[in-house]
């Protein structure tokens, strides 16, 4: 085969998805971009509690928080506290090669639909448990990602003279990342011994991990960061600055693009001046630094900084709105919106390209339930 395929790398690969709101269902989607079947279970009536999470809405009122992860799935509704429904949900789960879900730990048990259960009727099952800070001690804290922002020491390094949580829900999204590779390393192992396994993640463990180098600082030297608004811990000049007419953000990550920076600006002498010529003396002296380079910057507007500065390697830029985000990566030829046959709105793409098999956009959101019969059908589940 010379060129794109147009089977998915996970065609063929069943997804029960018993996860609601925001990490689970980012998860499946992902899942299905690449090809899994995936089949949401939902709650008859009222569905994924983020169908009605809005506005915004779109033009035909459906919720643009549930559809933006959710694409590529089809709806069963069933109430699993009713036994012809449970059965239902037990066979799909017996059927499946995936099952995710993130109730509360433990309270799957009693329907018969938590791991030892299944697992003993389909040892090559893959589950996916995703909660909010483990299944041990923490198994009854609520999972909510500003909760875990705040609980997990995010929001202690956010902001300026207050913590603040980031602009989107990004413990979930990089929880239903970290699930999403569990799952494909979960169903390479079941290729080369058969066997499926228990695969779990909690919001706290997955932003721990995120926290990379803020967090290494604790566990290897032992500090403790606090808020430094848009500034760097450990880079300088790496923040937003003040350019005549509007902020611009300058990332120097190394010596000789500060020397650029430096030559650009008219101030080539800071390159070579001791408090400034390495990083860790930036660092130290970040205070002046920024003074100085800012009346430098205030010259000129921020195009005409940009222009210079991109010219000469040093990383900068403006900060756009997400209108103006879109409007870039259109202008950079990477295609960030989808259409979808069938869908009420437009999609954001999947961020990955496969030269040789693509992300596919099959399935508009699902309405509730609305593939009850043809799914019940299709696996035999009734």
């Amino acid at each position: 085969m010379t060129g794109p395929s147009a089977i998915g790398a996970l065609d063929g690969i069943v997804v029960a998805d018993f996860s609601r709101v925001l990490a689970g269902p980012y998860a499946t989607m992902l899942l299905g971009d690449l090809g899994a079947t995936v089949i949401k279970v939902e709650r008859p009536g009222t569905g994924d509690d983020t169908r009605s999470w809005g506005p915004p809405f779109t033009e035909d009122g459906g919720s643009t928080y549930f559809e933006s992860v959710n694409r590529n799935k089809r709806s069963l509704a069933l109430d699993i506290a009713n036994p012809a429904d449970l059965q239902i949900a037990v066979n799909l789960a017996n059927r499946a090669d995936i099952m995710i879900e993130n109730f509360k730990p433990g309270a799957l048990e009693r329907y018969g639909l938590d791991y030892q259960s299944i697992s003993r009727a389909h040892p090559g099952i893959v589950y996916c448990s995703i909660s909010g800070f483990g299944s041990g001690p923490g198994r009854d804290l609520p999972g909510y990602d500003l909760l875990v922002q705040a609980m997990g020491g995010l929001m202690s390094i956010t902001g300026t003279t207050e913590p603040v949580k980031a602009g989107v829900a990004v413990v979930d999204v990089l929880t239903g990342l970290h699930a999403t590779v569990a799952i494909l390393a979960a169903l390479r192992h079941r290729e080369q011994s058969g066997v499926g396994q228990l695969v779990e993640v909690s919001l706290l463990s997955a932003l721990l991990s995120s926290l990379v180098n803020q967090a290494s600082g604790f566990v290897g030297a032992g500090y403790v960061p606090e808020r430094m608004g848009n500034a760097h811990p450990s880079i300088s000049p790496y923040e937003v600055y003040q350019a005549a007419d509007r902020p611009i953000v300058i990332a120097v990550g190394n010596d000789g693009q500060f020397a650029n920076l430096t030559s650009v600006l008219g101030l080539p002498a800071l390159a070579e001046d001791p408090d400034f010529a390495t990083n860790p003396a930036r660092v130290a002296h970040r205070d002046q630094l920024t003074r100085l380079l800012n009346e430098a910057l205030s010259r000129e507007d921020a195009d005409h900084w940009q222009r210079k500065l991109t010219a000469a390697g040093v990383p900068c830029g403006p900060i756009n709105d997400i209108s103006q985000a879109f409007a870039l990566a259109t202008e950079l030829g990477l295609d960030p919106i989808v259409e979808l046959t069938g869908a009420s709105g437009r999609q954001v793409a999947n961020p990955v390209d496969y030269s040789r098999t693509p992300a596919g956009y099959r399935l508009p959101p699902p309405v509730i339930g609305e593939g009850n019969d043809e799914v019940i059908a299709e696996f035999d589940l009734a």
